[in-house]
């Protein structure tokens, strides 16, 4: 029953996962700021789930303390977002999404000390093994896309903090309100900070999209690409670690790549180093299973 369990959760969560990669390609597409896509993607999501939830329940049955918590994990997500986005906006889609893969590496790093679980050694070689992937991908990218691939660095470890923490707090209440609550707050969050920042950079700040193609990526960025695959990874890390949800989501730049390639063109911009590197992660990513069955029959 429990590997049933695992099997289906591990099928939600390649869904989620494809789904996640669909993200870069879209806000490549969009015509936006790094900012504005996310506070409309969050906007639309948190609208979309009041049609599945009950606020008014979840405030009265959650204390408020556990509220506080996912809205203070829904700030990370906000920010991970904005450097997410930004890293595109700097660099590319494909850059972008290789530098998410490293995630697996904070996380074996960062669920030990979060969760106070035992160090596993297998993660933290398959961890370690990200970095000579990421090493040959920065050293056959060109210098004017570096400032992204270190902002997409800093968004995979945002990234890796908040599934921790999701993982950390999962069942203190349902996918649904989790997501509510966090991607609310987000949006707040993001609304604060809009009229900061225009007036910190001097630049427009208008929140309504200039084009009606906006308007359609933003729907199936917000509704496919966030409301669905956001619960069905939250429905999957139930059953899951978060170093082998998070090393899963690893394959985000295989199905990103794989679309940037034939939607943007962009291996016209991309060596063979790069593509060597992006292999040793994937080798990391499809180690981990079979190494946690083995170490798992040792124990």
């Amino acid at each position: 029953m429990a590997d049933a369990a695992e099997r289906r959760a591990y099928l939600e969560l390649h869904t989620a996962v494809f789904l996640f990669g669909f993200t870069a390609i879209l806000g490549d597409l969009l015509q936006l700021s790094a900012l504005l896509i996310v506070w409309w993607r969050v906007l639309l999501t948190s609208i979309s789930l009041l049609f599945l939830i009950r606020l008014g329940r979840i405030l009265r049955d959650l204390p408020p303390r556990t509220i506080l918590v996912f809205m203070g994990i829904g700030v990370i997500v906000a920010v991970h977002w904005l450097t997410f986005y930004g890293a595109i906006k700097l660099s590319n889609a494909s850059i972008c999404l290789v530098a998410m893969a490293t995630t697996s590496f904070f996380t074996s790093f960062l669920e030990p000390l979060i969760l106070r679980q035992r160090v596993k050694g297998y993660e933290i070689l398959l961890g370690l093994l990200i970095v000579p992937g990421m090493v040959l991908i920065v050293n056959t990218t060109d210098l004017s896309l570096m400032t992204g691939l270190w902002v997409g660095l800093l968004s995979a470890f945002l990234a890796s903090l908040f599934a921790t923490l999701n993982k950390k707090y999962i069942s203190r209440s349902d996918e649904l309100s989790i997501t509510f609550l966090e991607l609310g707050s987000a949006w707040l969050f993001l609304s604060l900070v809009i009229p900061v920042y225009g007036l910190w950079t001097a630049e427009p700040t208008e929140i309504w999209p200039p084009r009606w193609q906006d308007w359609m990526y933003l729907i199936v960025l917000s509704l496919l690409c966030t409301t669905f695959a956001y619960v069905l990874a939250l429905r999957a890390l139930r059953h899951l670690s978060a170093f082998a949800s998070n090393l899963t989501v690893n394959l985000e730049p295989v199905y990103g790549i794989i679309l940037a390639w034939l939607i943007l063109n962009e291996h016209e911009e991309l060596s063979a180093g790069f593509y060597l590197g992006v292999g040793i992660i994937l080798l990391a990513v499809f180690s981990h299973p079979f190494l946690k069955k083995r170490f798992s029959n040792t124990v």
